[in-house]
């Protein structure tokens, strides 16, 4: 009997009695019962809850001592979590090595049991916080694939996360390096448009910690702790291990429901920054779902909790690291195993390199101007290469350029693109391959002093007057970058005052020709 119409029943049963005056025989007659349950009715309105059976599983009796030595062992002696009996482990264990008759599901009921009892031993039932606004923030990393460019690519995420409202910053990396740790900070921040006023919570992360001392100390890494002193926070490191993760559970469960929101099914994209461009739509939408239950949404919670924020210092914090490295013959620097090119005047000598997490720049070693920006590589082994930097050397050797690799990676690039094909085969076939290559290299130079747009908009103009003279391209070029320069007379028409026919030397031909016929006849006729 279901216990809604048990009560009905039992309703019944009393407003007959207390109308009625009717005796327990015809109660139980009346509605069907036994004597027994109309007695209870009229004792209490609600049925008494049924009881269970309390079965002592004779099967498990002689092992409950083996198995919970087992689990208890494995928080004492503190095995990883991966490698931690699961019940159906437990249950395999007892069939095949100990010869059990048992059942999986008492196994399982049982394991249940004895954890449960574990958790309250040692203190695992956790307290439900509450975070003022602005207050309290949680950071950690978290790893997923992406295929870039068709091929896989393990990335990180860094999530900064506000306790109070729930609000997250995540951006994607190509490492967990000290400077991709560091940017993180600067663009949540930004991000958000404040600081917390109190702590972030940590885990023992390499880029912020040194060395772990006895409980909450940390000796941490100096450049750690110019960061939260430029930002004006105070930094909470977690205890290691498993006994900490409760202790930032809200990042830690971030990590996992944006990776399996957002980034499922995996990203394919051509580049890290396209990655970057589909977790801040995930963030977009973000904002509009609720947590837990609350009346306002993630979005609607941040605005509340953006005033309490401290304000952004007045500058930004650099977290780039300042590397030193040795040029080679090629003119290139090894940085973490890939190499990028330099200025070649620059070949045989030390520069300074400042290390971003998405980007590396090359100082000038006199001055500490910035001779050379590349993009981080993603793989290890790599070579980034840039046409500008072997001008002046191929200027004295116009054989290598054909065959350079810089050459083949501004193709790849775009950036030599066919208009510069059309004008180098054109100079070659007017001037040979020698010269024809020099003035492609003059045509390249422009590009350091004007916009690439310009110069192939000059180069076209040369070419379709013919012509693969430099300093024209650079005429055109000037034109074109500002309209009020237009010529006054056309470019064909100032060039035709130069057409005149080839030279000859037929004229020449005849007359050394019947002058030394005139010497002959002169010779024989003396006597």
């Amino acid at each position: 009997m279901k216990e809604k119409s048990k009560v009905e029943l039992y309703e019944r049963i009393r407003r007959d009695r207390r109308l009625e005056e009717v005796s327990i025989r015809e109660l139980a007659r009346r509605h069907q019962v036994h004597r027994r349950t109309v007695r209870d009715a009229l004792e209490s309105a609600v049925p008494t809850p049924r009881k269970t059976a309390e079965r002592d599983a004779p099967a498990m009796g002689p092992h409950r001592d083996l198995v919970r030595g087992w689990l208890t062992d494995e928080i004492v002696d503190e095995v990883p979590v991966k490698q931690r009996h699961t019940a159906r482990r437990v249950w395999q264990r007892l069939t095949e090595d100990h010869g059990a008759q048992v059942s999986e599901s008492t196994v399982r009921l049982f394991v249940a049991e004895v954890r449960a009892e574990l958790a309250q031993l040692a203190g695992d039932v956790t307290v439900v916080q509450e975070h003022g606004l602005g207050v309290e923030a949680e950071i950690d990393f978290g790893e997923f694939i992406a295929h870039i460019d068709g091929e896989q690519v393990k990335l990180w995420m860094f999530i900064m996360r506000l306790s109070a409202s729930g609000r997250s910053f995540v951006v994607a990396f190509a490492h967990q390096a000290q400077e991709a740790f560091f940017e993180g900070h600067v663009l949540a921040f930004e991000a958000f448009g404040g600081v917390p006023t109190g702590q972030i919570r940590y885990d023992n992360l390499k880029p912020a910690v040194i060395r772990i001392l006895k409980g909450r100390d940390r000796t941490e890494n100096e450049r750690f702790t110019a960061l939260r002193s430029h930002y004006g926070f105070d930094a909470f490191f977690c205890e290691p291990g498993i006994e900490g993760a409760h202790e930032k559970g809200g990042v830690e469960g971030e990590v996992g429901r944006f990776r399996r929101r957002h980034l499922v099914p995996v990203p394919e994209v051509a580049s890290l920054a396209e990655v970057n461009e589909l977790i801040a739509a995930g963030m977009a939408r973000d904002n509009r779902r609720h947590i837990e239950r609350r009346p306002l949404t993630v979005g609607e919670a941040f605005e509340l909790e953006a005033g309490w924020l401290s304000p952004l210092p007045a500058e930004r914090f650099d977290s780039a690291k300042l590397l030193s490295a040795k040029v080679d013959t090629k003119a290139r620097i090894c940085v973490l195993q890939s190499f990028y090119s330099v200025p070649v005047r620059l070949a045989r000598r030390r520069v300074q390199v400042r290390l971003g997490p998405h980007h590396l720049e090359v100082l000038d070693p006199v001055g500490g101007s910035v001779v050379a920006v590349h993009t981080r590589s993603l793989h290890k082994g790599t070579q980034d290469l840039l046409l500008d930097h072997y001008l002046e050397i191929l200027t004295r050797k116009p054989g290598a350029m054909a065959g350079s690799a810089a050459l083949a990676r501004a193709r790849d690039m775009g950036v030599f693109t066919d208009t510069h094909q059309r004008f180098w085969d054109a100079a070659r076939r007017r001037h040979g391959d020698g010269d024809g290559t020099c003035r492609l290299i003059e045509v390249l130079l422009l590009q350091r002093r004007m916009a690439a747009v310009d110069v192939l908009a000059g180069i076209d103009a040369a070419m379709n007057v013919d012509a693969t003279d430099p300093a024209l391209v650079a005429i055109e070029a000037r034109r074109h970058a500002d309209a009020s320069l237009a010529p006054v007379v056309a470019i064909t028409d100032a060039l035709a005052r130069y057409d005149r026919p080839p030279p000859t030397l037929a004229v020449y031909d005849q007359l050394l020709t019947d002058g030394a016929l005139a010497t002959v006849t002169t010779i024989g006729d003396r006597p």
